[in-house]
């Protein structure tokens, strides 16, 4: 009998829907004509790059413990591909297991080759130019672009809430390396339709010294103090919504590294979400 629950609680965890986030071709690549690649990297987990239609996954609680909340993921993978399940699915399951509604974000990234053997090389040189360049400088547009990307999911769940059943004031913009540094680049951005109500930069972002806009969104960031690429970018960060009188919750974990995700490392690193689930209870969001 127990396992006959699962079996049916699971479906209704797992029920996806995928949105296009724009009607018809997204501004600023309307010429784009690469292909999307979806393949797994070593570990089995699903990856996706050359994203030309931006999209939202979504993965919704059973009706009977949704608690209105949503958050938005924006999974890393330094504007050049999406790591889909370790810093996105997974996340997303976590998060509707326990009510959330939950939306996995296909963002813009830069354009890479389509054939695996020139792929791996255009990746090799990407990954030899880390550290030579700030990761919140790469890639500039593309950065905008993303950026416009969230914003725009933003705005569509807000627009969307009662189709979702969701409390459109209570909006969560969650993002990891790339896509933590296109969630705060989004929130920029006064507008307050596009603005979330809370942001989860997961280690990454920067305001690269502009004044966070108000009323701006209390804030979660968590990195590795290992983290060689953004562990001091996000003290920075910390220290920017601190400065700026705006409710922040700040955690270091020992190792880590970068681009953890919910990947499992046999680490207390890989407990991290549960203080991400902490903090949108203290904000009164696991409520319904």
């Amino acid at each position: 009998m127990k396992h006959l629950l699962l079996f049916l609680v699971v479906p209704a965890l797992c029920a996806q829907q995928v949105i296009p986030l724009w009607q018809g071709p997204a501004p600023g690549s309307e010429n784009w004509m690469q292909q999307e690649v979806q393949y797994k990297n070593a570990r089995g987990e699903a990856m996706v790059r050359n994203v030309v239609n931006p999209t939202l996954t979504s993965y919704l609680p059973e009706k009977s413990k949704s608690t209105g909340t949503a958050v938005i993921i924006a999974p890393g993978g330094g504007f050049r591909f999406l790591s889909w399940d370790s810093e996105g699915v997974f996340v997303a399951k976590w998060l509707a297991a326990r009510g959330v509604a939950a939306f996995v974000l296909k963002y813009r990234v830069v354009e890479s080759p389509a054939p695996e053997a020139e792929y791996q090389t255009f990746l090799a040189s990407f990954m030899a130019s880390l550290g030579k360049t700030p990761a919140n400088q790469l890639s500039p547009e593309i950065q905008n672009l993303a950026a416009e990307d969230c914003r725009q999911a933003v705005k569509l769940l807000r627009q969307r809430a009662g189709e979702f059943g969701l409390q459109p004031n209570r909006i969560v913009l969650m993002g990891f390396s790339a896509g933590a540094i296109a969630t705060v680049k989004a929130i920029m951005n006064p507008d307050a339709t596009t603005r979330p109500d809370y942001v989860a930069p997961i280690y990454g972002g920067a305001t690269n010294g502009n004044a966070i806009p108000k009323p701006a969104p209390p804030a979660f960031i968590l990195v590795a103090n290992d983290d060689r690429l953004m562990s001091v970018a996000s003290a920075k960060l910390y220290a920017d919504w601190k400065a700026a009188d705006i409710p922040v919750e700040f955690h270091v974990y020992a190792k880590g590294g970068h681009g953890f995700g919910l990947t499992p490392h046999g680490l207390a690193v890989d407990h991290w979400i549960d203080l991400f689930g902490a903090w949108l209870g203290d904000q009164g969001l696991m409520k319904r």
